[in-house]
């Protein structure tokens, strides 16, 4: 029997459009529970796919502490992650919930 050879699935190589890194995040949002990591490394596979030196140089940080920063091993600050949202071309919304009492 010939052996299948399987390669790692990597998302960055399927976030093509500015739409379909929108659309990502906002899946990534709705299941992160409050991982505030969950989402850094979801910014991270949305950086790589459209290329991680510019997308640092943009949002006017280091390559390595981008790197560091959304790898999902920590927690990066709120004004880091406005910065790569910005440096993304991406938008954060809030929207009201109906809240069970």
């Amino acid at each position: 029997m010939a052996k299948t050879k399987t390669s790692k699935y990597d998302v960055a190589e399927h976030l093509r459009t500015p739409e379909d890194m929108a659309a990502y995040l906002e899946a990534c949002l709705e299941e992160a529970n409050g991982d505030a990591a969950f989402i850094a490394k979801a910014l991270g596979d949305i950086a790589r796919a459209k290329g991680m030196t510019q997308v640092a140089r943009d949002a006017g940080l280091s390559r390595e502490s981008l790197y560091k920063a959304l790898s999902g091993e920590r927690t990066p600050g709120f004004d880091t992650i406005l910065k790569v949202v910005g440096a993304l071309g991406l938008k954060l919304h809030a929207e009201a919930v109906q809240v069970n009492t």
